[in-house]
């Protein structure tokens, strides 16, 4: 595990699953939420809070993927995650029951009305961000999640592939990691 994709629908836990697998197993971690802004904030006022234009991004992410060594929690794109997928050597897809989803697109809406939530850029406008995280969730289950769930269930065979359906079992999978890195 050098290579790690995380990804699936919003609000699902992948930032947070991602933050723990790169404390757990020392690999950097590359959040796309923050990379696709200017110095990894947000900025009030700008067009689009400051996003770096598509193709400046689509420079760094094939960097990163080029590297020996990355864990990348998010989406960007399609086409660059579809790019992601292919030069991972790890896919961690979660993908869990759409009411809980959408229970942790509120719960970080709550959490976010007194500070940034953890693994934003600093300065997001929490309450539009989950307005869209809400619009994105059904979007996403429609047609990227079977997508997602074919591709994870072929790529088997290439790689370890690792489909998190519920909140215990994502702790699960990172109780593993933890025992294999303890060896």
């Amino acid at each position: 595990m050098k290579r790690v994709a995380v990804f699936g629908n919003a609000g699902g836990g992948k930032s947070t699953l991602a933050r723990e697998l790169a404390e757990i197993t020392g690999l950097p971690l590359y959040p796309v939420d923050i990379i696709q802004f200017r110095n990894g904030q947000y900025q009030p006022g700008e067009p689009d809070g400051g996003k770096i234009p598509s193709e400046e991004f689509a420079c760094i992410h094939r960097d990163i993927i080029s590297r020996d060594c990355w864990i990348i929690d998010g989406y960007g794109g399609v086409k660059l995650a579809w790019e992601r997928f292919a030069a991972a050597d790890t896919l961690v897809h979660v993908d869990l029951p759409l009411s809980a989803h959408y229970w942790g697109v509120t719960k970080r809406l709550a959490a976010g009305l007194f500070r940034t939530p953890k693994g934003w850029p600093e300065h997001s406008p929490v309450w539009r961000s989950s307005l869209e995280g809400y619009r994105v969730i059904l979007l996403c289950h429609r047609q990227l999640t079977p997508r997602y769930r074919s591709f994870v269930s072929g790529a088997r065979s290439s790689k370890r592939v690792h489909h998190l359906t519920s909140r215990r079992s994502l702790s699960d999978f990172l109780s593993v990691v933890r025992e294999e890195v303890a060896q």
